[in-house]
């Protein structure tokens, strides 16, 4: 079978905020917003310049669920836990995160994996991403850059 993840969906309690902050802590761009009058569910999927995707997602009388501080406190939970990208340079993109009002939650250093560094941080809302310096991913020119 060939499938590729095409987006990660994230619930947010302030779509406009939330919008705002992943638009520029990112560089993402809006590919289209959306609304379902029924339930009131109102959407938005961003993109990345190097295509990778989110969408956020707002519902009214929607209330807080996992809040995890760190990423082993997560895995305490099951279901969405967190998402990750992957950046050539890990330190200064994750200095720009925090910076950019991006909770601090493990500064740059290594990964369980060999020859891979990782940072998280959380974002406005409390949601973990996971920063990943991969240098085989680098060498093949096939990163992400926040």
């Amino acid at each position: 079978m060939h499938a590729r993840l095409d987006h990660v969906g994230l619930n947010v309690r302030d779509l406009p905020a939330q919008l705002d902050w992943y638009r520029t802590a990112f560089a993402l761009k809006t590919v289209f917003e959306f609304r379902l009058d029924g339930p009131g569910l109102t959407g938005v999927v961003l993109e990345h310049p190097h295509g990778w995707r989110i969408e956020l997602l707002a519902r009214p009388g929607s209330v807080p669920g996992l809040r995890a501080p760190d990423p082993m406190t997560a895995v305490l939970t099951e279901g969405y836990g967190h998402f990750a990208v992957t950046t050539p340079e890990l330190d200064p993109v994750y200095a720009a995160l925090v910076a950019h009002g991006a909770g601090e939650v493990l500064a740059p250093g290594p990964s369980p994996e060999a020859g891979v560094r990782m940072a998280w941080v959380k974002d406005p809302e409390g949601n973990l991403i996971e920063l990943i310096e991969r240098g085989e991913l680098v060498e093949r020119g096939t990163t992400v850059n926040p």
